[in-house]
């Protein structure tokens, strides 16, 4: 990806991905960005810090946040990311503590989609989203980045997978991880957040109408990289 390097060193854009939950959008999002020289801006770990820090503070219970005393807590969250240079990408951190291993966890992702459904908690993070892209040159996913955080990102993707794909890989990295998960607890839980991304109210998982749809069903990681390059040389040629 060459090419596409060198023309984003004078044209910068903003890259929106967005698409269902364990569909390899923040691996792929962090590799394009490496290769263009952007910034990364993982979403979807800011809503799952919020949720991390509810369960830490007792907002949440067995899953279910208290709405209430949650949205009580959020001017307490500071959120930033800062670069590690042994995995050569950024890590979260939550009031200065690093959090990008404890947000990984089932607990955290069966409690987050209602969390992110939270009106408050949205508008919170997506202010905050807009502003690390107010400048361009990032490559951001989630589920919501083309249709409401950035509307006019010169380049929007959708991914999808097959359910039971992404079942699959979310097993294999939450094992390599030494986590104690069943494949089936994890394609339940894949599937229950794909219609709770869907069916809220609030900012739906919804693919914008010009976006670009990428299925990686059945693709490695070099072979979606392969397939971006001509879209984005469009792009980046068409600013």
């Amino acid at each position: 990806m060459n090419s596409s390097r060198n023309s984003a060193q004078d044209k910068k854009i903003v890259i929106a991905i967005d698409g269902f939950s364990s569909g390899g959008k923040s691996t792929f999002a962090r590799m394009l960005a490496a290769r263009l020289g952007y910034i990364f801006i993982d979403t979807g770990a800011m809503y799952r810090a919020v949720t991390l820090y509810g369960i830490e503070h007792g907002a949440i219970r067995n899953g279910v946040p208290d709405r209430e005393r949650l949205v009580g807590m959020l001017g307490e969250i500071a959120i930033s990311f800062r670069f590690n240079p042994r995995r050569q990408a950024s890590d979260i951190y939550v009031n200065g503590e690093c959090v990008e291993e404890k947000i990984r966890g089932i607990e955290v992702s069966a409690a987050v989609s209602s969390v992110s459904s939270i009106p408050e908690v949205r508008r919170k993070l997506v202010a905050l989203q807009q502003r690390m892209g107010k400048d361009k040159g990032v490559v951001m996913d989630g589920r919501d980045i083309g249709t409401v955080v950035f509307p006019d990102a010169e380049l929007k993707l959708f991914m999808t997978a097959d359910p039971k794909v992404r079942a699959v890989r979310r097993y294999e990295e939450l094992r390599a991880r030494g986590d104690d998960v069943s494949l089936e607890e994890i394609e339940r839980n894949i599937r229950a957040r794909d219609r709770a991304d869907q069916e809220r109210e609030v900012s739906p998982l919804r693919m914008a109408p010009d976006a670009v749809v990428l299925n990686n069903s059945d693709m490695t990681l070099a072979q979606q990289m392969e397939w971006i390059e001509p879209i984005l040389e469009e792009k980046i040629r068409g600013i």
